[in-house]
Formats: C-alpha cells, sequence, structure tokens
C-alpha cells in the first residue's frame, strides 16, 4: 500500500474496498430516500453522513480530522464565486420579474412563436444567451423561465420545453469564454481558452445541428389538439393585468448580455442587470417603496393573477429562494473535497490508465470518470477537476494535444452533471425551472448526445487532436493547424510520442 508523509503522521491510499464506502453510503441513501418511500427525497442529509464516512476512511488512512477539514475548505474555497453568483441570480430573477422583462418575453413570445417552431427557435435563443452571459444558470433563470411560460401556452409537454432549455443554455455555456466550466476545463489540462473552445466545436456543434432537427421533428409531429389559443390568451391577459407590458421592458436582458460581451466580471455584470431591472420596475411598475423592493428582492415577488399558468410561472426569484440550492452545493463540494483529500478517487482510478491502450479507451475513460464523479461528488467541478490529473500523462503518451483533454472533460463533466437532482446543477435547474432531471433529460438532446457522439467518433480515429496541431477529422482526413498550448515539458513528451507511433503506424500523418 502506496504511503505518504502529512507532517509527521504516514497516510495511505484506501483500498478499493474503503474508497468505494463513502460513495456506496451515499447512493445508498439517495436510493433509499427516491425508491423506499421514506419521505425525505433531498440530498442533503444523505451528504452530511457521507461527509462523516468519508472523514473516518481518511482517519483510517492516517489523516487527521484537521486535514480531512482543510481538504474540504480549500474545495469550498474554490466554488465560493460561484455560490455568491447562485445568491445574485435569485435576485435577478426577482428584479427581472417585478419590472416586467420576464412577463414581456413570454408575453411577445407568445405572439412570435408557434407549437412547430417553438422548440428551434428556443433551444438556439437560449444557446445565444448562455454564450453572451457565459453561465447556464443565468440562461435558464432568465430567457428560461420565460420558455417556459411561452411552452406552456403553447402546450407544449413542460418535460420537452425544460430539456430544449437545458440544451441551449449549456451549449452556450460550453462556448463561452466567460463560462467558469469552460475557464476551469482549460486551467487544469494546461492549454489555452481559445484552443480549448475550438476543440469543443468537433463534437458539440454537430450534436447541436442534431438535438436541432429532433427539436424540429418533435415540433412538426407535436399534437396540437392539445394547443388551445384561449390558454395563451389568458396568460397574456393575466399578465398585462399585473404589469405595464411594452417592447422597452426587454432591455434588461440586452443590458445582461452586453455586461457579459463587454467581459466585466459576472457579479458586477448581475449587480448592474439587477439595477437595470429595479430601475424599470420603478419606472414601468410604478414600484418605488425601498421596504417592497428590498423585500422581493431578498424573499421572492408574489402575484396573484388568477391564472393558474401565470402565478406558477412569477411566484419565484429572490436571494432567499436560493438557499435551499446553495446548502446543497456546500454539502457537495465539501463531500467531494473529502473524497479527494483522503484519496478515494486515485484508489479507484489511479490503476485504470495502465489498462488504456487507444484513443477510444481513454475518452471513453475520461468521460465515464466525468460521470462517476458528477455522480457521486455532486459537482460538476469535481467532474472536471478530479479526472484532469489522473489522465493528463496519458494524453501525453498517446501523443494527443491537451485541449483533447479539455474537451473531453466538458463533453461529459459539465454535460451530464445537470441530469443528477442530487447534484449542485441538477438540484438548480431543478428549482429554476420546475421539472425533475430525470423527466427533462431525456429531451436535452445536446447534453445527452454529446459524450456519446465523442466516444464514438474517439473509437473510430475521427475527432482527435494531435499534439504537434495536426486535427483528424470527421472524415478521417489529418490536416495541420497551430498546436495548442500545453506545459512545455509536456509537449515536449507528447510530441516525441507521436513521432513514435507514426513510425509505428498507429497514428495517422498530416495529409492521409
Amino acid at each position: 500500500m502506496e504511503e505518504t508523509k502529512v507532517g509527521s503522521k504516514k497516510v495511505r491510499l484506501p483500498n478499493f474496498i474503503e474508497a468505494l464506502i463513502p460513495i456506496v453510503v451515499m447512493m445508498g441513501l439517495m436510493l433509499l430516500g427516491f425508491v423506499g418511500k421514506t419521505g425525505y427525497t433531498d440530498a442533503h442529509m444523505p451528504l452530511v453522513v457521507s461527509i462523516c464516512v468519508a472523514c473516518i476512511i481518511g482517519g483510517l488512512c492516517g489523516h487527521s480530522f484537521s486535514d480531512m477539514l482543510a481538504g474540504m475548505l480549500d474545495r469550498l474555497n474554490a466554488t465560493m464565486e460561484a455560490i455568491l453568483i447562485l445568491c445574485t441570480v435569485g435576485i435577478l430573477v426577482a428584479s427581472f420579474i417585478m419590472s416586467g422583462t420576464i412577463p414581456a418575453v413570454i408575453y411577445y413570445g407568445l405572439d412570435l412563436l408557434t407549437p412547430r417552431l417553438f422548440l428551434p427557435v428556443g433551444c438556439i435563443m437560449c444557446a445565444i444567451v448562455g454564450l453572451a452571459c457565459g453561465s447556464s444558470w443565468t440562461a435558464t433563470a432568465t430567457i428560461g423561465i420565460a420558455f417556459l411560460g411561452i411552452g406552456a401556452g403553447l402546450g407544449i409537454n413542460p418535460a420537452i420545453t425544460a430539456g430544449m432549455i437545458i440544451s441551449g443554455a449549456y451549449l452556450g455555456d460550453k462556448f463561452s469564454p466567460l463560462s467558469d466550466t469552460t475557464n476551469l476545463a482549460a486551467a487544469v489540462s494546461g492549454t489555452g481558452l481559445f484552443d480549448h473552445v475550438t476543440a469543443m466545436v468537433s463534437t458539440t456543434a454537430p450534436t447541436f445541428v442534431i438535438a436541432l432537427i429532433l427539436y424540429t421533428i418533435l415540433g412538426i409531429n407535436i399534437n396540437t389538439a392539445g394547443y388551445d389559443p384561449q390558454v395563451a390568451a389568458g396568460l397574456q391577459t393575466a399578465l398585462a393585468s399585473k404589469f405595464n407590458i411594452n417592447p422597452l421592458l426587454l432591455i434588461p436582458i440586452i443590458v445582461v448580455i452586453a455586461a457579459c460581451v463587454m467581459k466585466l466580471p459576472g457579479l458586477v455584470g448581475i449587480a448592474i442587470s439587477v439595477f437595470c431591472g429595479v430601475l424599470f420596475a420603478a419606472i414601468f411598475q410604478g414600484m418605488t417603496n425601498i421596504g417592497d423592493i428590498f423585500k422581493t428582492l431578498h424573499y421572492g415577488i408574489t402575484v396573484e393573477t388568477g391564472n393558474e399558468i401565470a402565478d406558477k410561472l412569477l411566484n419565484r426569484g429572490g436571494m432567499d429562494h436560493q438557499m435551499w440550492t446553495i446548502n446543497l452545493i456546500l454539502l457537495a463540494v465539501a463531500y467531494g473535497g473529502a473524497l479527494e483529500r483522503c484519496g478515494c478517487v486515485d484508489a479507484l482510478f489511479g490503476g485504470l490508465k495502465n489498462k488504456l491502450h487507444s484513443v477510444g479507451q481513454l475518452v471513453l475513460a475520461t468521460l465515464l470518470t466525468s460521470l462517476f464523479c458528477d455522480a457521486t461528488m455532486c459537482d460538476q467541478f469535481l467532474g472536471i477537476g478530479v479526472p484532469a490529473p489522473l489522465y493528463s500523462d496519458k494524453y501525453d503518451e498517446m501523443g494527443l494535444a491537451r485541449n483533447m483533454l479539455s474537451r473531453t472533460l466538458e463533453d461529459c463533466g459539465t454535460l451530464w452533471a445537470v441530469m443528477f437532482p442530487w447534484t449542485g446543477c441538477g438540484a438548480y435547474q431543478m428549482g429554476v425551472l420546475g421539472v425533475h432531471p430525470f423527466a427533462y433529460f431525456p429531451f436535452a438532446f445536446v447534453n445527452l448526445l454529446n459524450p456519446i457522439y465523442a466516444a464514438i467518433t474517439a473509437f473510430l480515429g475521427r475527432n482527435v487532436f494531435w499534439a504537434d496541431g495536426a486535427y483528424t477529422n470527421i472524415f478521417g482526413k489529418t490536416t495541420m493547424h497551430k498546436p495548442a498550448g500545453a506545459p512545455e515539458e509536456a509537449h515536449e513528451v507528447a510530441m516525441k510520442n507521436l513521432e513514435r507511433l507514426r513510425a509505428e503506424g498507429k497514428a495517422p500523418k498530416v495529409g492521409k
């Protein structure tokens, strides 16, 4: 058993059984809640118990409690900005509702979209907002909520609408240089940010096209017999009865996009957008009492229109509304930090690398490890950050570019984290959209298909980025491009291995 020293104490990696115990406890308690009908289905208490179990395993392996606590605090510190953004997103949603911005988007959207056009057009619009904002969370919490209302008015299943929203928002998030996961994936892989974004085009763009085709087919085949124009008309009437609706109310959304295009820090951009929402609430909705404004931003808005759909859509937002999700994220990140510090991840996956002998196997292993970390550590940041150091030298050994690693981390680590209701992403989107992840994920075609497409093309030797800048496209042709950024020593190792593999006929030559 491998041993190291922490201070004056010797510590070791847990064995395979020990490493599995905290994960089995977590998954067992979650399944007990969902399947056993205990009356408790949240992830919070299972996470608390699992953190305690992980600390016990760490103690058996020689870690002190202070060392385990330090591991948890390190991870929490790394995610505090995201948690602060989560607080402000709740305020942003409240400000956009009380200003009439979200009601206006719903109102005008019901005039512009039909059941057949709604899904593909909505996906594109969510992607644009996600790209400009650099945040899937902001996209779903603003335009996403609006599209839920439009979809309801058009008679479309909320699970399909939510899946479409998730697809578009996460696509935009992946491609945005402002996104935290995009920057994280590039950083932990040791490659350039725009090298990473370029690499993602090879897998995410095709799946986006496939998704749009599927959404178009769904739209064409939607049973419009359930579409009652009076539902849309009633929703519009309800919105107009409580809000002064006019096109100027769309300006706050433009402010959000402009702030991100100007590359303002996320918190600054959201703060400006909130101010704009409050200003518009005062000008157009007559909300000038400071106490009412603060209460709305803190606790969310309460609207009674007499229309069930409108009331369900509008009674949300506020900083306080986000606390359930924030509590879950704090516990999830602490749990992941405990697992990482006691060595559970290394014990489970450290030996796998020696059994990987092809690009397809390596990509699949990376995808599955990211998925495992998403599902068991409850955090997409760990789904990206944990596998990177495990496999980076293996990518060098196979002569691959580091942006091949970063792309693969995001293909699953970012996109599939939202499918689990006990992860920070899944819990947040479930809270914002009001649809369970197990219901919407089959319709989130970009998220669902992207890692599958990445794995299949890798096994076929396609969509591969090599260390010298060569790229093997989907048709199997290899052309030369600018090499992706990588640590100097790692790049030298990867180049020597690539030359050897080409000489052995195990890697394609440029022009072939």
